[in-house]
């Protein structure tokens, strides 16, 4: 069957979950600078959330980008990303107004965590499909992003009852090794014309 419905659905709740968060931000009381201070951490928690949420939507575009028809198993799939997905604005919202407390920072992580894994679920049922010499194939080598963010979001997860400062600088080290422009797909698509 067809990608374009699948990437038609998946473009539509991705924008849906950025507005879910960003109508989580409350304008605020005050009229001066130090009304935003009490903000803080809520546009903060927006901010990292937002970007997780568009590189998802980037990697998952040129990830789509390099098949032609989709199956059952990966629509399947695609739905187990977008719920994972759809958890972010919750754990977000938890972490803004709790100040980045312990256990909201550990959900956070594991909500980050099952994104990754249901990421790599959806990758790995393309390639099945696509076969060997797919472009994808071609494209993530060696995947170490895919294999290391898990890993580092583990260890965030463990750290988020004892240190949570260092958990949320795990998971802006990692959205900052996935915000670094990633040409792989286009570098492929480029030697392939």
């Amino acid at each position: 069957m067809n990608k374009n419905r699948l990437e038609a659905f998946s473009d539509g709740v991705l924008a849906i979950i950025i507005t879910i968060m960003v109508l989580e931000l409350k304008v605020p009381e005050g009229m001066d600078f130090n009304s935003l201070k009490p903000l803080l951490p809520k546009f903060l928690s927006y901010l990292l959330s937002f970007i997780y949420v568009g590189i998802y939507w980037n990697n998952h575009h040129h990830m789509l980008h390099t098949v032609k028809h989709v199956n059952g198993k990966i629509l399947w799939a695609n739905l187990h990303l977008l719920f994972w997905l759809s958890l972010i604005p919750f754990t977000t919202a938890w972490i803004g107004d709790n100040h980045f407390a312990p256990f909201p920072m550990m959900m956070y992580g594991i909500v980050l965590l099952m994104n990754g894994v249901a990421y790599f679920v959806l990758q790995r049922l393309i390639l099945t499909q696509q076969g060997a010499n797919s472009i994808l194939k071609k494209a993530i080598g060696t995947d170490f992003k895919g294999k290391s963010s898990p890993i580092l979001y583990i260890i965030a997860v463990v750290f988020a009852n004892y240190y949570p400062i260092v958990s949320g600088l795990i998971y802006i080290f990692v959205a900052l090794m996935w915000l670094i422009p990633d040409k792989r797909i286009e570098k492929i698509f480029n030697e392939n014309d």
